[in-house]
């Protein structure tokens, strides 16, 4: 496993957060609605970053595993690393995340993660620190724009996020409108990213049961589900990618 035991995750306040993942998170954007952010340092330095919050809409994720109250979960919904740290780094650092959860935020009983393979990967990095797999979806929420930028549609159709929208707009050379839709944005030349979304849940508290199907990993290739970093990864290859991270968590 090399150096990535020597890597320290602990909980560091969200302005230092935030400030790492603008600059190091492929969408250059924070999630408003985290909460709870882990650093991930090596050599003293911050590396890496995991930031967790409410779901975004709990009316369509609650349901999701039982039994569940309002506030017994979590979502990751930034992950951020540098080149810094060694390879297969960031599923050692979920799994210590996890734990520092369980320890002391008890009423916390699962997370909930996504990976965009549209951008990212199909999730191998979940895989490994244990996730389960319990949806895949051709991926209709990253556009990306003209000049190379991809955005996330709900920033676009959400009417309270006047920045986001002026900003798109005025990079476009079109009219500000008040949101709700993409339609402008596309027609300007904005284009859909092509692939995937992978929904993922880890059970903390293992006496809950997910309500929803959960998926063998194979399903990934029976789809064509399979990326990494964006781009499409062949079976074999993701297999080794999976086969070191898993070995890294086994031996952390």
């Amino acid at each position: 496993m090399g150096r990535a035991k020597e890597i320290i995750v602990k909980v560091i306040p969200a302005k230092i957060a935030n400030e790492f993942v603008k600059q190091h998170h492929y969408s250059g954007k924070v999630v408003q609605n985290s909460s709870l952010h882990f650093g991930c340092f090596l050599d003293n330095k911050l590396h890496g970053v995991l930031s967790y919050g409410s779901s975004l809409d709990k009316s369509k994720t609650i349901g999701l595993v039982e039994p569940t109250l309002w506030n017994e979960y979590l979502e990751l919904n930034r992950m951020a690393f540098d080149e810094y740290l060694p390879r297969n780094s960031e599923s050692r650092c979920i799994s210590i995340s996890l734990k520092l959860i369980k320890r002391n935020a008890p009423h916390i009983k699962w997370i909930l993660s996504y990976a965009d393979a549209t951008a990212s990967g199909d999730g191998a990095i979940y895989r490994a620190a244990g996730f389960m797999l319990t949806r895949i979806n051709v991926n209709k929420s990253i556009l990306i724009l003209p000049d190379g930028e991809r955005i996330a549609d709900v920033s676009i159709k959400n009417r309270r996020d006047k920045y986001t929208i002026q900003r798109v707009c005025k990079k476009l050379g079109i009219p500000t409108y008040s949101g709700a839709t993409v339609k402008p944005v596309i027609d300007a030349g904005a284009r859909w990213a092509e692939g995937y979304q992978l929904r993922y849940i880890y059970l903390i508290d293992k006496s809950c049961k997910i309500t929803v199907p959960i998926l063998p990993f194979s399903r990934i290739d029976e789809l064509g589900a399979g990326m990494y970093r964006g781009e499409r990864i062949s079976l074999e290859e993701r297999r080794a990618i999976l086969s070191e991270q898993v070995d890294s968590n086994a031996s952390s």
